[in-house]
């Protein structure tokens, strides 16, 4: 109540105490004359809130409040401001709501709100396009009932979004889509669906045209290395001159073949999402065929080379995929180690899937080489790549596998104290054997 109203409330309520007590005085029924007064007072003020309660109820905007004096008529006007103020703030979040609205609207890209389980609050016109999201339907459904990707659900429920998702569009196979989910709030989802159509036509030219030239060049070479390797095979009617220069024709012609093995086999890991043999591999046995080979491969240089592998641990996939992966991270390894260095080779599970880690005591690499080294053809040392005769595609191999065995690759080295790689694979495929 305000402070200025206290005073006159208080010699109103005097005042009619007075008034009764005078009318029981001469009528000489004090009680009744109380009783009367005060039902009166009582009586107007239940009026004053009936009047308060019906303008509450019937009002129509800036409808000005009913007349009054005293503490209701302030009582009227302060309701009056504050609905006032209610109403321009109102006003002004519904401004700010309608510019949201309309800026999203305008994108291209698609702009869903999802609550912490998933289920549609709010999209912008781009989503019904791209999703074909229905304003009437799909409000309040599961974003996985109308996306029902496997990959997608999969992709949603992990909570992990450090990536995005390139998918289909559920309405249109030929539209390339890429999902981009951020968390916000108390675990509300903010999805942003762009279409990558044209990019991934471009994309899909490059591998193309990738392809198909190291599939031409395939036989040529062929030709060419097999008409060097009979003249090298009778090389007693050959010119000696002519004998050096052959045999670097013959090795630079194994590096060409090489690197056209790799190029057509990212070809062919690009050209799906899963390996079509997706069966348990028993990787200590296969890891122990690779240890053999590094072996053979280190020949005079020493290595030692140690391997632990759980037995109990297979993995659903590729064997030819894995094996061409963690062959060249042992291969690597040996390549770039100097002699009597060490080769670590371990398979293990713990609580958040398997395991694969290659490490040796070779010269490390720097810090900022780190990101790029699964980039095809990128070198840290080109003199380095071109002693040792790598193509400089066996790491995008390994991305590249990995990725289709729904895994990620770790790299963590120090330069003059060696190079750890880690594969990291998720539980769900792992197989245990007894």
């Amino acid at each position: 109540m305000n402070q200025d109203w206290r005073g006159p409330l208080i010699r109103r309520l005097l005042l009619l105490i007075g008034a009764c007590l005078l009318v029981g005085l001469i009528t000489g029924e004090y009680a009744w004359a109380l009783v009367i007064g005060l039902a009166g007072y009582l009586g107007w003020h239940l009026k004053q809130l009936l009047r308060l309660h019906t303008w509450l109820r019937t009002r129509e905007d800036n409808q000005p409040p009913p007349e009054g004096y005293g503490l209701w008529g302030e009582v009227f006007d302060s309701i009056y401001h504050l609905q006032r103020r209610d109403q321009k703030a109102r006003a002004r979040l519904q401004a700010v709501i309608d510019r949201v609205q309309e800026s999203t609207a305008a994108l291209k890209d698609a702009v869903i709100m999802l609550d912490r389980d998933g289920n549609l609050e709010w999209w912008n016109l781009a989503a019904e396009k791209l999703l074909g999201l229905k304003t009437l339907q799909d409000g309040g459904q599961p974003i996985i009932n109308l996306v029902r990707d496997p990959r997608f659900i999969e992709y949603f429920e992990r909570s992990n979004y450090l990536e995005p998702l390139e998918l289909p569009s559920p309405i249109n196979a030929r539209r390339r889509l890429q999902f981009h989910i951020t968390q916000y709030g108390n675990r509300e989802h903010l999805m942003l669906v762009r279409d990558i159509t044209r990019l991934h036509q471009l994309e899909q030219m490059r591998k193309d045209f990738v392809a198909n030239v190291s599939h031409e060049l395939r036989t040529p070479l062929t030709v060419i290395a097999g008409y060097l390797e009979t003249l090298l095979d009778n090389v007693d009617e050959v010119n000696p001159r002519w004998l050096r220069a052959l045999q670097q024709m013959q090795q630079q012609g194994g590096r060409m073949q090489n690197l056209l093995n790799d190029l057509l086999l990212l070809a062919k890991l690009e050209a799906t999402d899963y390996p079509s043999d997706n069966l348990p591999v028993a990787v200590d046995l296969l890891l122990l065929s690779i240890k053999n080979d590094a072996q053979a491969l280190s020949a005079e240089r020493g290595h030692r080379i140690s391997l632990e592998a759980d037995p109990h641990l297979k993995l659903k996939g590729s064997e030819a995929e894995l094996r061409s992966a963690f062959s060249n991270l042992v291969f690597n390894a040996v390549k770039y180690t100097p002699n009597e260095g060490h080769i670590s080779i371990r398979w293990w599970a713990d609580e958040h899937g398997a395991h694969l880690a290659v490490e040796d005591s070779g010269l490390g690499i720097e810090a900022k080489h780190l990101p790029r080294l699964t980039e095809r053809f990128y070198r840290v040392d080109s003199s380095r790549a071109s002693n040792t005769g790598g193509t400089g595609l066996g790491l995008a191999i390994v991305k590249h596998v990995l990725l289709r065995h729904r895994a990620r690759l770790d790299i963590d080295s120090t330069l003059g104290k060696g190079s750890t790689f880690t594969c990291h694979f998720p539980g769900t495929q792992l197989v245990r054997r007894s």
